[in-house]
């Protein structure tokens, strides 16, 4: 599964939303029919993983963590905690909470970004700012290249 692109959407006056249909599409050729959402651990944004994508971040965090260390117990407790599961209705339409919305800070107006195995659901008016500076960016990804290489 590849999640590619950005596309723009809007949300009701209910918080319902269109899954891009680019996106709806590479879920039911993947076999997967359930998505989990939460808000992202460190960007005002909103993250869908696929099911089988969220269960194996899930068993990665699980393994990672012991069951014995209250600290720990509960990074991972906070981390499972806050999720919803998503269902998309007939017309490939699911609804955002509001309690999300808020979390997030994203309006009506809204841009889901592909990240390769999940999908992320912004703010336009925040997505449309740059992420990083040109520069930054470049001068990162050289660094990250060059290190893997």
């Amino acid at each position: 599964m590849r999640f590619l692109g950005n596309i723009e959407a809007k949300t009701d006056a209910k918080g319902r939303a269109f899954l891009p249909a680019v996106f709806r599409k590479e879920l039911q050729q993947a076999g997967e029919e359930a998505l989990v959402m939460r808000k992202d651990v460190f960007q005002d944004c909103l993250v869908l993983y696929p099911e089988t994508v969220w269960n194996a971040q899930m068993d990665s965090l699980r393994a990672r963590l012991s069951r014995w260390n209250a600290a720990q117990q509960q990074v991972y407790r906070q981390f499972v905690s806050d999720v919803e599961r998503v269902t998309l209705d007939g017309n490939g339409r699911f609804l955002i909470s509001k309690r999300y919305l808020r979390m997030a800070a994203i309006g009506q107006d809204i841009k889901f970004i592909g990240m390769g195995d999940t999908i992320e659901i912004w703010s336009r008016e925040r997505a449309e700012r740059p992420f990083m500076e040109p520069e930054d960016f470049k001068r990162a990804l050289e660094s990250l290249m060059e290190d893997n290489a």
